[in-house]
Protein backbone atom coordinates (compact mmCIF):
# COMPACT_ATOMS: atom_id res chain seq x y z
CA UNK A 1 0.00 0.00 0.00
CA UNK A 2 1.24 3.53 -0.83
CA UNK A 3 1.19 6.35 1.65
CA UNK A 4 0.68 9.39 0.62
CA UNK A 5 3.73 11.12 0.23
CA UNK A 6 5.02 8.32 -1.61
CA UNK A 7 1.78 9.17 -4.14
CA UNK A 8 2.92 13.07 -3.71
CA UNK A 9 6.37 12.08 -4.40
CA UNK A 10 5.01 10.33 -7.66
CA UNK A 11 2.69 13.08 -8.79
CA UNK A 12 5.32 15.59 -7.97
CA UNK A 13 8.11 14.04 -10.40
CA UNK A 14 5.41 13.32 -13.31
CA UNK A 15 5.06 16.84 -13.20
CA UNK A 16 8.73 17.81 -13.61
CA UNK A 17 8.92 15.35 -16.46
CA UNK A 18 5.85 16.86 -18.37
CA UNK A 19 7.34 20.37 -17.97
CA UNK A 20 10.94 19.27 -19.17
CA UNK A 21 9.13 17.75 -21.97
CA UNK A 22 7.07 20.68 -22.38
CA UNK A 23 10.38 23.01 -22.48
CA UNK A 24 12.31 20.74 -24.89
CA UNK A 25 9.39 20.56 -27.35
CA UNK A 26 9.04 24.59 -27.13
CA UNK A 27 12.79 25.22 -27.84
CA UNK A 28 12.67 22.81 -30.88
CA UNK A 29 9.63 24.73 -32.44
CA UNK A 30 11.21 27.93 -31.83
CA UNK A 31 14.34 27.16 -33.88
CA UNK A 32 16.71 25.97 -31.32
CA UNK A 33 18.00 27.56 -27.78
CA UNK A 34 18.91 31.29 -27.18
CA UNK A 35 22.34 30.89 -28.31
CA UNK A 36 21.22 30.04 -32.07
CA UNK A 37 19.08 32.97 -32.38
CA UNK A 38 19.65 35.90 -34.79
CA UNK A 39 18.61 39.04 -35.23
CA UNK A 40 17.71 41.27 -38.56
CA UNK A 41 18.88 45.04 -38.38
CA UNK A 42 19.30 47.42 -41.18
CA UNK A 43 17.69 51.07 -42.13
CA UNK A 44 14.97 52.28 -44.46
CA UNK A 45 16.23 55.04 -46.86
CA UNK A 46 14.00 57.45 -49.16
CA UNK A 47 16.01 58.02 -52.72
CA UNK A 48 19.87 57.04 -51.51
CA UNK A 49 20.96 57.96 -48.48
CA UNK A 50 17.95 60.25 -46.94
CA UNK A 51 16.67 58.15 -43.46
CA UNK A 52 13.18 57.49 -43.21
CA UNK A 53 11.98 58.24 -39.41
CA UNK A 54 8.83 56.47 -38.00
CA UNK A 55 8.31 53.87 -41.13
CA UNK A 56 6.94 50.84 -40.42
CA UNK A 57 9.18 47.42 -41.16
CA UNK A 58 7.14 44.75 -41.86
CA UNK A 59 8.65 41.15 -41.08
CA UNK A 60 6.57 37.93 -41.74
CA UNK A 61 8.01 34.12 -40.58
CA UNK A 62 7.32 32.34 -43.89
CA UNK A 63 6.69 29.57 -41.86
CA UNK A 64 3.69 30.41 -39.22
CA UNK A 65 3.09 33.72 -41.23
CA UNK A 66 3.27 35.46 -38.33
CA UNK A 67 3.83 39.29 -38.95
CA UNK A 68 6.01 42.19 -36.43
CA UNK A 69 6.52 45.20 -37.14
CA UNK A 70 9.14 48.07 -36.31
CA UNK A 71 8.62 51.80 -36.73
CA UNK A 72 11.97 52.97 -37.43
CA UNK A 73 13.95 55.29 -35.33
CA UNK A 74 15.18 59.02 -36.69
CA UNK A 75 17.90 57.55 -38.05
CA UNK A 76 16.20 55.07 -40.14
CA UNK A 77 16.85 52.26 -38.42
CA UNK A 78 15.09 49.14 -37.45
CA UNK A 79 16.11 45.61 -35.57
CA UNK A 80 14.17 42.13 -35.03
CA UNK A 81 15.81 40.54 -32.23
CA UNK A 82 15.60 36.43 -31.32
CA UNK A 83 14.86 35.39 -34.75
CA UNK A 84 14.84 31.68 -35.56
CA UNK A 85 17.84 30.30 -37.78
CA UNK A 86 15.98 27.65 -39.46
CA UNK A 87 13.00 29.90 -40.80
CA UNK A 88 12.94 32.35 -44.06
CA UNK A 89 11.71 35.98 -43.39
CA UNK A 90 10.40 38.22 -45.60
CA UNK A 91 10.95 42.12 -44.91
CA UNK A 92 9.75 45.36 -46.41
CA UNK A 93 8.58 49.14 -45.23
CA UNK A 94 6.26 51.15 -46.60
CA UNK A 95 5.92 55.36 -44.91
CA UNK A 96 2.76 57.45 -46.61
CA UNK A 97 1.74 54.85 -48.68
CA UNK A 98 4.64 54.07 -50.65
CA UNK A 99 6.67 51.25 -50.03
CA UNK A 100 9.80 48.66 -50.62
CA UNK A 101 10.90 46.03 -52.37
CA UNK A 102 10.43 42.81 -50.49
CA UNK A 103 13.62 41.44 -49.10
CA UNK A 104 14.12 37.78 -48.05
CA UNK A 105 16.20 36.79 -44.80
CA UNK A 106 17.04 32.96 -45.79
CA UNK A 107 17.20 29.94 -43.60
CA UNK A 108 20.56 29.07 -44.87
CA UNK A 109 21.82 32.98 -44.30
CA UNK A 110 24.09 31.64 -41.37
CA UNK A 111 24.99 35.07 -39.98
CA UNK A 112 24.24 35.57 -36.59
CA UNK A 113 23.21 39.46 -37.02
CA UNK A 114 21.83 40.37 -40.75
CA UNK A 115 21.45 43.48 -42.26
CA UNK A 116 19.21 44.68 -45.14
CA UNK A 117 18.69 48.34 -46.02
CA UNK A 118 15.50 48.78 -47.74
CA UNK A 119 14.51 51.60 -49.83
CA UNK A 120 11.16 53.51 -50.32
CA UNK A 121 10.21 53.97 -53.98
CA UNK A 122 8.31 57.17 -54.60
CA UNK A 123 4.65 56.92 -55.96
Amino acid sequence: MRTFATCARVALMAAGVACACVFVVAEAQSGGSRSELRSLTGHVFSGETQPVPKAVVYLKNTKTLAVKTYITEQDGSYRFPALAPNVDYEVYAEFQGAHSDTKTLSAFDSRKQANITLRIHSK
